[in-house]
């Protein structure tokens, strides 16, 4: 409300706008006139009056239109409306009621009467304003506070993500030149869920999983990880063990992102046709995730340097993957995968570490 209250009074006779004027300036409110109902309807808005003391029998509308009007407006429709009426019938006062009024005063007004009634229905329209100017209040603080809340929990899922990658580390460290290996792979995963269609939920946990995929390479022995040549059948046999061991390190968490986890630790080295290890699912009993994760890591490991080999082409990479196109592959993910190119080469540019591709 205004540092003095406003109150606009509607009335067509001059005389009936001078005595208002009379009865109420010396109270010190701010008093504006409107002689018709369409000039009450227009300087309501623009005047904000806090109160509207309206005459009934006017030219070109009347103050049944005119009360109808202003609480139809939003800007208008808390403003108080006292009807000043000649008219004593009951069924005059009931459709003022109706068309909106507040309350009433009956003609020839009196003077105490007149200041009794202004003064209650300013102090209802104060109180309506402070609830709305609260509400208005609280909603931004509610807004503050949720972008405040939203930005710390991307922050804390940064450094989660971060603590995964670091972590994971661990393991790789050991098996791969570099630890931009999982940078990589993890993004390569979440564009190729993105690609899919998954939901952007299911993609970010997918982001946060991929890391982990490798993580039961920390209980195998350096030995067998590192050796440059092949493996022997039983180096072989215990290398294929870290699917287990991850998901040992992996199980039993209520977390989302764990349980993910320990699903792409056992699954990303099963194969569509069912040639995979450690359990030879095939087709869709392999989760998807374990799918989706399993050509993020090939291709990874196709074009980067291993301590077995050197890093192959981009085209020999592909033909591969194309040849593991419903093998080795879920034909849907491969699909996925080379609609993605550019995205996932400019991921290899951003994480390029020692594992560079060759052209």
């Amino acid at each position: 409300m205004h540092k003095r209250p406003r109150i606009l009074v509607v009335d067509d006779e001059e005389r009936n706008l001078r005595l208002m004027e009379a009865i109420l300036v010396p109270l010190g409110y701010d008093i504006r006139f409107a002689r018709d109902g369409e000039q009450a309807v227009q300087k309501a808005k623009t005047e904000h009056a806090d109160l509207i003391l309206l005459d009934i029998m006017m030219p070109k509308m009347d103050g049944f239109d005119a009360a109808r009007a202003l609480k139809a407006d939003n800007d208008t429709r808390i403003t108080p409306i006292v009807m000043i009426t000649a008219l004593q019938d009951v069924a005059d006062r009931v459709k003022a009621l109706e068309a909106g009024a507040d309350d009433f005063l009956s003609k020839p007004v009196d003077k105490t009467e007149v200041r009794a009634r202004v003064a209650s229905l300013l102090k209802v329209k104060a109180y309506n304003d402070h609830m709305r100017h609260y509400q208005t209040e609280l909603e931004s603080q509610v807004a503050q506070r949720t972008k405040a809340l939203k930005n710390a929990f991307d922050k804390v899922k940064s450094v989660s993500l971060e603590a995964i990658f670091r972590l994971t580390r661990a393991a790789e460290y050991k098996d791969e030149d570099t630890g931009d290996h999982i940078q990589r792979m993890s993004n390569y995963s979440a564009v190729i869920a993105g690609a899919m269609g998954l939901e952007d939920q299911v993609t970010e946990t997918i982001l946060y999983t991929a890391p982990m995929h490798d993580i039961g390479k920390i209980g195998i022995p350096d030995h067998i990880l590192l050796k440059p040549g092949t493996l022997t059948p039983d180096e072989w046999t215990t290398m294929k063990q870290h699917t287990l061991i991850g998901a040992r390190i992996l199980e039993g968490s209520d977390t989302e992102a764990l349980r993910m986890g320990e699903i792409v630790a056992l699954t990303h080295h099963e194969k569509w046709d069912g040639t995979g290890y450690p359990r030879g699912l095939n087709g869709k009993d392999i989760p998807l995730a374990g799918r989706i994760v399993a050509i993020a890591d090939v291709f990874d490991a196709l074009t980067s340097k291993r301590p077995y080999k050197a890093p192959f082409s981009l085209e020999k990479s592909y033909d591969i993957i194309k040849q593991g196109r419903g093998t080795h592959f879920d034909p849907e993910v491969v699909d996925a995968f080379f609609a993605s190119e550019k995205e996932l080469l400019d991921i290899k540019e951003k994480f390029r570490g020692d594992g560079n591709y060759s052209l």
